[in-house]
């Protein structure tokens, strides 16, 4: 609006209503709804699964707590639901909980309203001003989620019984909108208990005496599923508080994780392009999803879609620190720059104890078998007669992630078919060396060719 409400006269003669916070996020998602809009951009792999769970809730007007191991875009998913509030909403100017102008619940809103009246200032507050998370870890007091007598104010005059002495926490500072804790199980059980009236009865207790604060909001939980199933991590009357129950989950497909990948990986470094074959992209996410389905991988800490985004993003690394040093033009990753992925890979999986000392051994063997996999499915039915016969008489092809792509070549073998059928540019010394790798890498794998590698140096065939 050009021109606010400034008083709480102002604002009344605009006619402005007061709605709670889970009506206004209902009605704003029926309309959004209505309108046909993206309700969470961004968010991928869940509109069939964790969406429609979502939007039950939220029409339900429920607290919810949503389950999911680590990368699994929980925390997205509650910072979207900040844009189902209103753009802007009044509040009593000066208020620590953003108190509304026709339903105060702090003791100092009221006075001023009654000693005042219609002259009360007021204060515009966005979305921003009105979401507030907290990771729980084991340190979290009381304090911090509800609040504490300010010693400063008692030094002042006032009574202890004096609901002014009261420094608010997060939880009240959040009234009029959401508050998310992240890994509820992690909170010690006597601060859990806190939380229960929050929940049910909307009042809080601090230092013995109870202040009733009919608090609005909405409460929005994440934890692990194994941790809020395990009843020593949780006490069980603060499950029975939320309403919803909300199971995320890993990409289910391929292509899920590799538009993930292109969605949240960093720009390449420096000004140089650079083009990522699609196969090698599907190499990415194919490692991944073969570290999800590994026995030898602690599956209960689960395998994050980061390791896929920081995978990409160190295959790319590799492609430009070898285009920088051969003075190429453009940087394409090839087969030779997957090695790199070991050594991202090796602090973000959580093996079995009994693998100890074998971690690398496993991803290898894990990142073999994508190449495979993919390598099968992209050049089925593919005519590797001329290619193969260029090594039945004695050639050798070397490489390594430093070569340069003129230098990676078959003799005199076209690769124009091979281009053409992996869909890259023929023109393209780097897409030809990218191909010729891959092909080379898929043939050795399905032990149809030899490979040595020393100091660096890949040499196919002899």
């Amino acid at each position: 609006m050009v021109s606010r409400p400034r008083t709480v006269a102002e604002l009344r003669e605009v006619g402005w209503v007061d709605r709670p916070v889970k009506v206004e996020m209902r009605e704003n998602l029926i309309a959004r709804m209505e309108a046909g809009d993206d309700l969470f951009p961004g968010i991928i792999g869940y509109d069939d699964t964790v969406l429609p769970a979502l939007e039950r809730a939220i029409l339900a007007g429920h607290d919810m707590i949503i389950l999911g191991e680590r990368g699994q875009a929980k925390t997205r998913l509650i910072r979207r639901l900040v844009e189902l509030l209103d753009p802007e909403i009044p509040a009593i100017d000066g208020c620590e909980i953003n108190d509304s102008p026709s339903r105060p619940v702090c003791a100092h809103c009221r006075r001023r309203l009654a000693e005042e009246g219609d002259a009360v200032p007021i204060r515009w507050i966005g979305r921003d001003d009105r979401f507030a998370e907290k990771l729980a870890t084991p340190d979290t007091a009381v304090a911090d989620l509800i609040g504490d007598v300010d010693p400063i104010r008692v030094a002042e005059g006032r009574y202890l019984s004096d609901e002014l002495v009261i420094h608010y926490g997060l939880v009240p500072r959040t009234h009029r909108g959401i508050f998310s804790i992240n890994e509820l199980p992690d909170l010690p059980p006597r601060i859990q208990v806190s939380l229960l009236n929050v929940l049910e009865e909307r009042d809080i207790q601090i230092r013995g005496f109870t202040v009733r604060l009919p608090l609005d909001l909405m409460l929005v939980a994440t934890a692990n599923p194994e941790d809020y199933t395990n009843r020593g991590r949780i006490i069980t009357p603060l499950k029975d508080r939320f309403g919803s129950e909300i199971r995320t989950h890993y990409p289910t497909t391929r292509d899920e994780e590799i538009a993930i990948m292109r969605q949240e990986a960093s720009p390449s470094p420096g000004s140089i392009p650079v083009v990522v074959p699609p196969f090698l992209e599907e190499i990415v996410a194919e490692f991944t999803h073969q570290v999800r389905s590994s026995g030898h991988v602690n599956q209960r800490s689960g395998v994050s879609v980061r390791l896929s985004i920081a995978n990409l993003e160190v295959l790319v690394a590799s492609a430009v620190r070898r285009a920088v040093r051969s003075g190429e033009g453009e940087a394409v990753p090839r087969v030779s720059d997957l090695a790199s992925l070991l050594q991202s890979s090796l602090g973000r999986v959580e093996f079995e104890g009994f693998e100890e000392g074998r971690e690398a051994e496993i991803l290898h063997r894990l990142l073999s078998l994508a190449v495979v996999e993919v390598f099968r499915e992209r050049l089925a039915g593919f005519d590797f007669g001329p290619l193969l016969g260029f090594f039945e008489a004695g050639g050798v092809v070397e490489t390594g992630d430093l070569v340069a792509s003129v230098d990676v070549r078959a003799g005199d073998v076209d690769l124009t078919p091979l281009l053409a059928w992996l869909g890259l540019r023929g023109e393209s010394p780097a897409d030809a060396a990218a191909a010729l790798e891959f092909a080379l890498e898929g043939l050795h794998l399905t032990r149809r060719l030899n490979k040595d590698v020393t100091e660096g140096t890949i040499r196919y065939g002899g």
